[in-house]
């Protein structure tokens, strides 16, 4: 039978071989001898039979080499088969019948002259013996293996790695345990004979053939179920049974599991100290600790076994080949001799990869084999011929070359898993499978292979493949893959969604997005555990249509933006976006209306605007409670069931906003209210309400501490573009928005002035109050902003075909510009001007001290249909409200009475009042009166009869009184100029008849002194320096001090002016001057 046919892996006795592949994966090469190349090594080809051979183990503390036993002498060869050291073992004839070693020590069992019984030495390889001629390692212990009386043949040995059991089989069927060997060499190292006291744990009939120990030198590969007990096991191998031996437990007697027994040398444990191995006629067994394991059906005769690596080598005994052997490898040794050998007898040696199920190596030997060791990761044959031969395992890589070419690749699998290939290696191996399955057409197959190169192969290599396919179930299957191993890019995320999306799969689509999140949240990462990019996602999800599955994730990760874009841009969930934005907190809020609040207010006017106020105003997320208003405040306001102030706070929304009905105060929840279409302008915005201006300084809304806003509100202002075409929510917006935020609203009661105007604060060109500084707060600016605004919407709404509308948008403008609200004066002008506010531009005119504007105004307005007032009455009203602080308009409203004879004859009564007004005023002089009457001949005499008549009669009396005062002023002259003369006149004698002191008023005696004013004073009484009259000398300085002063004001020209100016008779401001001299002053310098 071939090997292909005849090897192969079977769970039961005589079950069905399965066919296991044969390969050559070790080369055969023969060893020469380092000194001798055409020979084989001598120190092996000179030794003399019989032969022990053992190799150092890897745990031990000697350097890798082979241990040989011949005749008397042991021998430690290195890799070059040299000897390292050789000493004498054996006494006389002795020779070994078994050898091991385990941690530096070497134990041999042998036989020497004069022992009846086995005798058992122990050498420490590690240690040089001094005393004893000839040196060699130091022996520890020389005993005899004696059971009964009865002396026995070895026929196994086992020895644990750790040296703390050692086991011996005997040819009675006897196997003796000893037990803490390390512990008695170690304790008593010069007792030769002493070892630990044996222990018989089995005895049978028949001879023992194999033993083992169990020691699991790779815990982490061996299972919980193949553990079996805690301690060590011994398998006990006899020729027709198994047993195994518990050797921690009391009894320790062994125990069988399996009725069937092998030849001595057919039993090894395997290459990881777990199982044993057992090879027979029909086939290869392994046992556990549980019974029977996996059973390898291999017939043939079998001389030995041993363990190479995960490998079992097994070997025939010697037969005579023939070309018609069941063997392919002895047909084949038969075809290459020629026929010229082949009466000489071969052995064939068969290493079998348990692991992978398939021949590693099959060959023949010459003459047979007298021993096979592996050591130094190679394979050792020793013919009978002393030929030694190395069996040299090729590299993993060219197993795999081999097996790439066969189209093998489960088996490059299984092998690269078994011999420890790092992943990417392995990664390259499914990577070669699946393109051959897929050149093959078994794309399923192909994709299974390549989702196991995930972090290996590049992605685009498989996508690229199932594109051109247009295989999209398995490129589905790989992209999910890739996520599921956090290994996709963005590109990877839209193609897999495009994949759902493309074949409807919304389960799928379900299962991808809601599922992996759910685990992301599970594992704690949030966003970093998600298997795909979540921009990505999204945008795939809006493109395909799945706006569900787009808003979950936007919603879920907080992407509020992108939620906000499907709500609108695509599912058209207006309702819903409005209620996140409300969720968001204020800086969200803030800038996701910059982007969408016109869609909003298109769709949804009335919930869009709620959300504005209540973002603006500082409420949002809050509800303010009620400012509490009195019952009869509310109707002293708003008249018989007038709206509380909170109703005009922005909270009625849009119905009633013209009526007096009151309207919920709630900021959020709403009734029912009627919807406003795009463009419609309801009477609802501009509802009366009723109360006094904030601007007015005797009442002032009180804010309740809980509506103080706890962030600080954005800008009205960057929404005002929104609401173009939404007339009436902006005027409720920016009213709701001032009440709210500043406490200000606007008093509807503003009606025309009726009181004398005092005198207005001075205006700059751009019509401010030259006292109030430009704003720099961004809170004012709103402010005036807010303002200027619903001016130019009121102003807007007086226009309206609704006389109710009209009137109310008139009263609030009126009201505006009446207040103290801040706004923009030249603003609001222009306004009234290009709106036609008649009223409006009054107001602002005479708030900006434009008095005479306003008259001209009047004056130049057209004559009136009937039923209305004539403009001229308008002119009087004003002239009585402006002539107090501005006299100055009198003679312009004279020049406009008697500008026409119609409106003389209409105001021919208030002519002589204005006339009196003016007398009174001494506005204008009479003559100035006359001429501006005469200028033209509307204004006769009989006009002004009565008011010339009193005039002349005025003017008669004051020439009279001044003909008086200049009589009188001519005589005191005369007596002054008769009095100056006698005075001068030297040789007219002057009489003095004072009597008493002018001083000291006691009785003037002499010496006495005499002044020509007539004032007499003791010579004491005065001053001895400069005699001159007290009382006379003050009046002098006075005199000459206000002579100084004009002589130095003289040259100051504009001090004269501005009392020129500033006098009522500016004339008799002029002859003063004359009359004090300045005129005919001479200015030094």
């Amino acid at each position: 039978m071939a090997d292909s046919a005849v090897a192969g892996p079977s769970h039961a006795p005589g079950g069905a071989a399965q066919s296991w592949r044969q390969f050559t994966f070790f080369d055969h090469e023969e060893v020469k001898d380092a000194d001798d190349l055409a020979s084989s090594p001598r120190a092996l080809k000179d030794l003399t039979p019989p032969l022990c051979i053992t190799p150092t183990t890897p745990e031990s503390p000697l350097p890798a080499s082979i241990i040989v036993s011949s005749g008397q002498t042991i021998t430690l060869l290195d890799r070059h088969f040299q000897p390292l050291t050789s000493w004498v073992a054996w006494e006389g004839n002795g020779r070994a019948t078994h050898i091991a070693e385990a941690g530096g020590m070497v134990l041999a069992i042998g036989e020497e002259d004069g022992s009846r019984y086995p005798v058992l030495k122990i050498w420490d390889l590690t240690r040089e013996e001094k005393k004893r001629k000839g040196g060699g390692p130091v022996l520890l212990r020389n005993t005899k293996i004696q059971n009964g009386q009865r002396p026995s043949l070895v026929t196994a040995v086992a020895l644990s790695s750790t040296l703390s059991h050692l086991a011996i089989g005997l040819g009675d069927g006897t196997v003796l345990v000893y037990r803490h060997l390390l512990q008695s060499l170690t304790t008593s190292p010069t007792a030769l004979t002493s070892l630990p006291k044996a222990r018989v744990i089995h005895e049978s009939p028949e001879p023992i053939t194999a033993l083992g120990f169990r020691e699991a030198k790779h815990p982490a590969k061996t299972s919980a179920k193949a553990d079996g007990p805690a301690g060590p096991l011994l398998y006990v191998c006899t020729v027709s049974r198994v047993f195994i031996a518990e050797l921690s437990s009391r009894s320790g007697q062994a125990k069988p599991i399996d009725e069937l027994g092998c030849g001595l040398g057919c039993a090894v444990p395997d290459w990881e100290g777990k199982d044993m191995i057992m090879a027979r006629d029909d086939g290869v067994y392994t046992y556990n600790a549980g019974g029977r394991g996996v059973t390898y059906a291999y017939e043939g005769p079998k001389s030995s076994i041993s363990v190479h690596k995960q490998n079992l080598i097994v070997v025939s005994p010697s037969f005579v080949p023939s070309a018609s052997s069941n063997s392919a490898t002895v047909r084949q040794y038969v075809a290459k001799s020629g026929g010229g050998d082949s009466s000489r007898d071969i052995a064939k040696v068969t290493i079998f990869d348990l692991q992978n199920k398939l021949i590693a190596y099959s060959g023949t030997f010459k003459d047979g084999v007298r021993a096979v060791f592996c050591q130094w990761g190679d394979v050792f044959v020793l013919g009978s011929d002393g030929k030694l031969s190395r069996l040299d395992e090729h590299s993993t890589q060219a197993k795999l070359d081999v097996l790439y070419r066969r189209n093998l690749y489960t088996l490059a699998l299984d092998l690269a898993k078994t011999s420890g290939m790092p992943t990417p290696g392995v990664a390259e191996i499914h990577k070669r499978y699946g393109d051959y399955l897929y050149g093959k057409g078994d794309f399923d197959g192909s994709m299974s292979q390549f989702t196991q190169t995930l972090g290996h192969l590049q992605p685009s290599y498989v996508i690229r493949k199932f594109l051109d396919a247009q295989r999209i179930h398995n490129l589905t299957t790989y992209l999910q893959s890739l996520h599921s191993h956090n290994l996709a890019n963005p590109d990877h995320t839209t193609l897999l969604l495009n994949c759902y999306t493309k074949t409807g799969d919304k389960t799928a689509l379900d299962n991808f997005i809601k599922t992996e999140t759910r685990r992301a949240d599970e594992a704690g990462g949030g966003l970093d555990d998600l298997p795909f990019d979540l921009e990505t996602a999204i945008r795939v999800c809006r493109q395909a249509g799945f706006f569900e599955h787009a808003s979950y994730l936007a919603r879920k990760y907080g992407r509020h933006e992108e939620f906000l874009r499907v709500q609108i841009e695509d599912a058209e969930e207006y309702g819903d976006a409005l209620k996140y934005l409300r969720s968001l907190g204020p800086e969200a809020c803030q800038a996701n209306l910059m982007i969408y609040g016109r869609t909003l207010l298109y769709h949804d006017p009335e919930d869009t605007t709620d959300l504005l106020i209540d973002l603006c105003s500082g409420t949002l997320g809050k509800r303010p409670p009620p400012v509490q208003q009195s019952t009869d405040e509310a109707s002293k306001a708003n008249g018989s069931g007038g709206p509380a102030v909170l109703s005009y706070l922005g909270y009625n929304r849009v119905a009633g906003m013209f009526t007096s009905e009151p309207q919920p105060a709630s900021p959020i929840a709403e009734t029912a209210r009627p919807a406003i279409k795009n463009g419609e302008r309801s009477a609802s915005r501009l509802t009366q309400p009723g109360s006094k201006s904030s601007g007015d300084p005797d009442q002032k809304i009180e804010v309740p501490a809980e509506a103080v806003p706890s962030y600080t509100p954005p800008s009205p202002r960057q929404y005002f573009a929104h609401f173009i075409d939404h007339h009436d929510l902006f005027v409720h917006f920016l009213e709701a928005v001032a009440l709210t935020l500043w406490s200000q609203k606007v008093d509807t009661s503003a009606t025309q002035r009726t009181t004398p105007i005092q005198a207005p604060p001075a205006y700059d060109t751009f019509g401010a109050s030259s006292d109030r500084k430009p704003p720099s707060d961004p809170r004012e600016e709103d402010q005036r902003a807010v303002w200027n605004t619903l001016l130019e919407l009121y102003l807007d709404s007086t226009s309206s075909s609704d006389p109710a509308v009209s009137s109310l948008a008139r009263s609030k403008a009126l009201g505006l510009l009446s207040s103290d609200l801040p706004h923009d004066t030249m603003h609001a002008l222009l306004l009234c001007s290009t709106a036609g506010f008649t009223d409006g531009m009054v107001r602002l005119w005479e708030n900006m001290g434009m008095y005479e504007d306003v008259l001209r105004f009047w004056m130049s307005a057209p004559a009136p249909s009937s039923g209305e007032s004539h403009p001229s009455d308008e002119v009087l009203r004003c002239l009585q409200l402006y002539g107090p602080s501005k006299p100055h308009l009198y003679p312009l409203i004279l020049r406009y009475l008697t500008s026409s004879p119609e409106v003389l004859s209409r105001q021919s009564g208030q002519l002589g009042r204005i006339l009196e007004q003016i007398d009174e005023g001494r506005i204008m002089p009479p003559l100035a009166v006359v001429q501006l009457l005469s200028r033209n001949g509307v204004a006769s005499v009989g006009n002004v009869k009565e008011w010339l008549r009193s005039k002349v009669a005025e003017t008669r009396q004051d020439v009279e009184s001044d003909k008086s005062l200049v009589n009188s002023y001519r005589t005191e002259t005369a007596q002054k100029t008769a009095q100056l003369s006698s005075l001068a006149n030297p040789t007219q004698p002057e009489i003095f008849q004072v009597t008493r002191c002018a001083s000291c008023s006691q009785q003037l005696d002499l010496p006495a002194v005499h002044f020509m004013c007539k004032h007499s004073y003791h010579q004491r009484c005065l001053s001895d320096s400069e005699p001159e009259c007290i009382l006379c000398a003050r009046q002098h300085a006075v005199i000459r001090e206000v002579r100084r002063n004009q002589t130095r004001l003289a040259g100051r020209h504009e001090l004269f002016v501005a009392e020129v100016e500033d006098a009522e008779d500016g004339f008799g401001a002029v002859v003063g001057g004359f009359g004090r001299g300045l005129m005919n002053l001479r200015v030094e310098g």
